[in-house]
């Protein structure tokens, strides 16, 4: 770079933490909380959609999604996030952050509304428009991914920079807490208003028509906080480091920045630029994805950060697809033929709240509060070690866990994998791939990273779906073929924990350097 650094990247390094940084947080922040919240809802309302449409008459238990359909639901919002991902993060590198920045939210805001109304009267039309449009939810979902973390990342100093973008992704615990607190108090009203016998008692009556509206109502209420965040977020300005670099406008760049955060830099001293000499240049030669420079200089970065969250995707939400699996199994929920429809739902979203509250967002604020001090690589291998031991300490003794009267151990040792998950890799693998790369492919990798993520997803949420089911025939869910288990699919698990550590030494640690030290963007390329 010109003098080693243009001024307008050095001010933003050095800037003090002001309150427009905050602002950021949240306004980045409340899109996170809705993508959270609109992406496990739905493992909270599934048991329920079984029971409104797929009862079958004379059965001596609820109805319940079939294997296709179920896979389909919990699925097919991450295949248009994955999409979205790859979509927006490019988009991001090619038109500009803010341009395509208020699109993902607008559509998150539509297509939540959408998926509720999910038109139709049948199971089969129902079930298809509620899939459409969780696809697209999941595209705008996605595209909030590689653009808010390097909004995030490019407006942030460098001494708190993985802590800023650490609370923007730490929002998706309370987005998961309020999933549940809005199931529990939508399904307490309903079931005052509306009290229904057990399935046992009464099959037809057990699930009343009125339960048709409590998922739909939980499916829409995600669109709240992404509807009162848009305003703020069309009114952000560009970051100055896509201008300076990317759209080589440093006068713009200074101008930007001293509007959100109030520091003064003339037009001499910020338009670097124009007045570089000819042996002076601000940036080295830029260079593409797919060339050889991009191999040589952050090849194994983007295979670390893609592989490291593909395997945490894998373990992450595979556990919270079929937690309430595992809480059924361990008495937490009694038996679906002893409860009512809205019953079935409220034990469900208690059981889910509660993990969330002692394991998931505790984890999240933890990574804010030591993230700058710790470091990434140490969380991220600390994170996926701790998570690799306590699925083995519940897998190893899983019969004795489920044993009558020791489910207070598994629950807790249960949290704990999602507490360090949270305080590791979940919140470390968003915040790297924002910190490593050029500016102009910083989206683009980092949609990258987060697509290989959400390829871990699916085989969670797919996978997972017929893996954990017992190995027995007769024990089997309705409709799965027979499976490993859950204790062997937590071996599984905890085998890609594993891996997940080795492969973090692919990682290089970005605390306390500038983004321009992480990318390497003032070295000259070689020939």
């Amino acid at each position: 770079m010109a003098r080693e650094q243009m001024l307008v990247l050095s001010a933003l390094d050095s800037a003090k933490t002001q309150w427009y940084h905050f602002t950021a947080i949240v306004i980045a922040g409340m899109g996170f909380f809705t993508d959270a919240y609109d992406l496990f809802c739905i493992s909270l309302v599934t048991k329920l959609i079984g029971r409104v449409y797929y009862t079958v008459e004379g059965s001596p238990k609820p109805g319940t999604l079939p294997p296709d359909v179920s896979a389909a639901v919990n699925g097919v919002a991450f295949v248009g996030t994955l999409t979205g991902q790859l979509f927006f993060g490019w988009l991001g590198d090619k038109v500009g952050r803010k341009s395509v920045y208020g699109m993902t939210l607008l559509l998150m805001i539509i297509c939540s509304v959408a998926s509720g109304l999910s038109f139709g009267h049948t199971p089969t039309s129902v079930m298809s428009t509620l899939c459409f449009f969780r696809f697209w939810l999941g595209f705008g979902i996605g595209g909030d991914y590689p653009l808010s973390a390097t909004i995030m990342s490019e407006y942030a100093n460098k001494r708190t920079r993985g802590a800023f973008i650490a609370a923007v992704f730490a929002m998706q615990g309370f987005g998961i807490l309020a999933g549940g607190a809005v199931a529990i108090g939508v399904t307490a009203l309903f079931k005052t208003k509306y009290p229904a016998p057990t399935y046992a008692a009464d099959p037809v009556a057990s699930t009343p028509p009125e339960a048709d509206y409590v998922w739909r109502i939980i499916l829409m209420f995600g669109a709240l906080p992404a509807a009162l965040t848009f305003y703020w977020r069309m009114k952000m300005p560009e970051t100055a480091r896509y201008t300076a670099i990317v759209a080589r406008n440093a006068e713009r760049a200074a101008a930007d920045m001293s509007k959100v955060l109030q520091v003064k830099i003339t037009t001499e001293e910020a338009d670097v630029m124009s007045s570089a000499g000819p042996n002076d240049k601000p940036f080295a030669k830029p260079f593409g994805l797919f060339s050889s420079e991009f191999a040589r200089r952050h090849g194994f970065h983007l295979l670390g950060t893609t592989s490291t969250w593909l395997l945490l995707d894998i373990a992450y939400y595979s556990q919270n697809l079929f937690q309430k699996d595992i809480f059924s199994a361990i008495g937490w929920i009694p038996a679906a033929q002893t409860m009512s429809a809205l019953d079935e739902l409220y034990h469900i979203a208690r059981a889910q709240t509660l993990i969330a509250l002692c394991g998931t967002v505790p984890g999240y604020w933890f990574t804010v509060a030591l993230i700058d001090v710790v470091g990434r690589f140490k969380i991220q291998a600390m994170g996926f070690f701790m998570m690799t031991a306590f699925m083995l300490s519940l897998a190893v003794p899983y019969e004795h866990w489920t044993a009558k009267g020791n489910q207070i151990g598994f629950v807790v040792l249960y949290a704990l994998t999602f507490f360090f998950a949270n305080f590791g890799p979940n919140a470390t693998t968003f915040i790297v791939p924002a910190e490593i790369y050029p500016a102009r492919l910083r989206s683009t990798c980092h949609g990258i990273s987060a697509a290989s993520g959400k390829v871990g997803a699916i085989v969670g949420s797919f996978g997972f779906l017929y893996l954990a089911q017992s190995p027995d025939p007769a024990k089997a869910a309705h409709g799965y073929p027979p499976g490993i288990g859950v204790r062997n699919s937590l071996f599984a698990l905890a085998g890609c924990s594993l891996l997940g550590f080795l492969l973090t030494f692919l990682v290089p640690e970005p605390k306390g350097k500038s983004l321009e030290e992480m990318s390497r963007e003032n070295e000259d390329a070689q020939p």
